[in-house]
């Protein structure tokens, strides 16, 4: 196992802080125990909300069911008009259907989500890369050599390729074939 901060290779999986930079070890070890992930984060993430797809869709349905089965039968029985029934109907066909297009459009699935968040350490302790350095989300800025650094080269180191003459590679080949037609 090596030290996520400064790199160094550590006599066991069993040490709790870092020989060389002092880092806490113990988080490193039981990452790397747990396939990458902490369960504890796992934990920390469900979020107990009662406002889900798979909740709203069956509120839906309960709506349809309540309003144009049993209410519309209840004010049938007690001889209700016939345009109070009717709106009681419309209602449950329509806010059931409403509530159950709303729910799947807007609210949250009902799935857990194995998101890992970024930082596992507190912010307070900063992000440190393997070597000690920060860590960067992003690709540094572009990075240029000034011209002036370039020189020419030493005489002796030129090749000058005025000399080669453009050939193709049935040409080539033929040459080849011809020097090894030649007796030796």
């Amino acid at each position: 196992m090596h030290c996520p901060s400064c790199g160094q290779q550590q006599a066991s999986n069993q040490i709790k802080f870092c020989s060389r930079c002092g880092f806490p070890m113990g988080l490193t070890a039981e990452v790397l125990a747990n396939g990458g992930f902490l369960p504890q984060l796992a934990e920390l993430n469900k979020k107990k909300t009662h406002f889900t797809k798979k909740n709203g869709v069956i509120f839906g349905i309960l709506w349809f069911i309540t309003f144009t089965m049993l209410f519309t039968s209840i004010l049938g029985i007690a001889r209700a008009p016939d345009e109070a029934i009717g709106i009681i109907a419309v209602i449950g066909v329509f806010g059931g259907l409403m509530s159950i297009i709303g729910s799947l459009a807007l609210l949250p699935s009902s799935k857990p989500s194995f998101f890992m968040p970024q930082q596992v350490m507190p912010p307070s302790q900063g992000a440190h890369g393997l070597h000690g350095g920060q860590q960067h989300q992003a690709l540094p800025g572009q990075q240029s050599i000034p011209v002036s650094t370039y020189a020419a080269p030493r005489a002796g180191n030129w090749r000058d390729t005025n000399d080669l003459e453009p050939s193709s590679v049935t040409e080539g080949t033929t040459r080849l074939l011809e020097k090894e037609e030649e007796p030796r």
